[in-house]
């Protein structure tokens, strides 16, 4: 049994599994972080449907990167072109759970649209003098 662990917007979402028994939606590698989250109900983008041909599901690895598969060399060449990409990046596609993980979804990933909600950007006042912008 694996705890993992995803941080969205700042808050932690735990999910304990095994990670060879979740039912596959086709979605990343069967038991990837990708495959875990979306099992769990946790959006992670993945414009690509999980075929490591994109990088929108790029996540933020916290701990536990020892308990994830080998990055391979597909991954790590699509790594290069993603946003932000540091040491501890990984796809969630392609990062198969062994043991406990704690990941972080950076919020330049997210698909809030999708999500049901919307990026407030700012809000329009009638206040004199601040520009109509709520700060």
């Amino acid at each position: 049994m694996a705890v993992i662990t995803f941080i969205v917007d700042g808050q932690p979402r735990t999910v304990e599994c095994d990670p060879a028994s979740l039912r596959h939606a086709y979605h990343g590698l069967p038991g990837s972080l990708l495959d875990i989250a979306l099992d769990a109900g946790i959006p992670i983008e993945h414009a690509c449907g999980g075929n490591c041909a994109c990088t929108t599901c790029h996540v933020i690895i916290k701990q536990g990167a020892a308990n994830l598969s080998p990055i391979d060399d597909n991954e790590a060449d699509r790594l290069d072109a993603a946003w932000d990409v540091g040491p501890d990046s990984r796809l969630a596609c392609r990062a198969v759970v062994t043991g406990d993980v704690v990941c972080e979804v950076p919020p330049y990933n997210r698909n809030y649209v999708q999500e049901g909600g919307a990026i407030t950007l700012g809000q329009h006042t009638a206040a004199a003098g601040d520009g109509g912008v709520k700060r």
